[in-house]
């Protein structure tokens, strides 16, 4: 089992990964970075479901923030062994993002995002570094702000029919200076969900942040689920 599906989120797209991806090929793995449209979250399982159909055996199946969403879908898919989820969503049955995110706790810090525009969503790119990239160097949060990929107002009430995290195992990494999604929400979620969790202080951004500590809980879930099926 070495093969790793690697699935983005909201606002980015799937450059964002290629501190992890070069760790993980450096290690051996055979990694493959899914490009989500995020316009709807039909689309974005059918893309992700593309890429794993083109997998030659077992993956484990990794999201970031609204790519939660997406590989709790298409993780039902029987190539998948294992979900990590980095600081990500994991809605249940009926669930979506946006359902995850109506009732946000007293205190938790607000997303910057803009109204929508033509059906899209944007951050405000001036509080886009510190609301999602606060650890991430100046100039590369800079970029990110400026390089947005819009993301679709529909992906976000695209409602899950079976989450996968109820029948294969999964990981979870919380990033506990996240802005985005509130840290004891990550904690809620990873823990209904069963996860093997863990712990890092970093930004919404982490992925981009700390590529070593996601990568080590990435390899740590593909060892897992490798030995389980031996």
């Amino acid at each position: 089992m070495n093969n790793i599906v690697l699935v983005h989120g909201g606002f980015v797209d799937g450059a964002g990964w290629e501190g992890v991806y070069k760790i993980l090929k450096r290690d051996g793995y055979n990694v493959s970075i899914v490009q989500n449209p995020t316009i709807s979250l039909d689309d974005d399982v059918a893309v992700t479901k593309r890429v794993l159909a083109a997998q030659d055996g077992p993956a484990v199946l990794v999201g970031h923030s609204y790519g939660g969403a997406v590989i709790t879908e298409a993780g039902n898919d029987p190539k998948v062994i294992g979900l990590v989820y980095i600081t990500a969503f994991v809605p249940d049955a009926g669930e979506s993002v946006a359902t995850l995110i109506k009732d946000p706790p007293p205190g938790a810090p607000v997303p910057p995002i803009l109204p929508p525009q033509d059906g899209y969503l944007f951050l405000d790119r001036a509080k886009f570094p510190a609301s999602f990239a606060a650890d991430v160097d100046a100039e590369k949060a800079a970029f990110m702000a400026d390089s947005q990929v819009p993301w679709g107002v529909a992906a976000l009430s695209g409602k899950i029919s079976e989450p996968a995290w109820k029948a294969k195992p999964s990981w979870y990494l919380i990033a506990t200076d996240d802005k985005m999604i509130p840290p004891d929400a990550q904690r809620a979620m990873s823990k209904r969900a069963g996860s093997t969790v863990v712990e890092v202080k970093g930004s919404h951004a982490i992925y981009v942040s700390q590529a070593s500590a996601v990568a080590a809980l990435i390899e740590q879930a593909a060892k897992k689920v490798k030995a389980a099926s031996a």
